[in-house]
């Protein structure tokens, strides 16, 4: 937990950064992410930028295509 309102900064921040991106390149959402750390959605997905991170499009492996409808 990161706590709230708390400034991440230097070492520390590229260091959560790295850990985000670990999990989320094992197939965690951003949303799971924010919510275990008890921070935002966009705190995460910035994190996940500086980190370099290629992040999958919106929906997941759920959505269904418009030729299933």
């Amino acid at each position: 937990m990161l706590g709230i309102r708390v400034h991440i900064n230097g070492p520390t921040r590229q260091k959560t950064g790295v850990e985000l991106k670990k999990a989320y390149d094992k197939g965690a959402s951003i949303r799971t992410l924010a919510q275990g750390c008890g921070r935002s959605y966009g705190f995460v997905h910035r994190l996940l930028t500086e980190a370099d991170t290629t992040l999958r499009s919106r929906g997941g492996p759920n959505r269904p295509s418009r030729t299933a409808r």
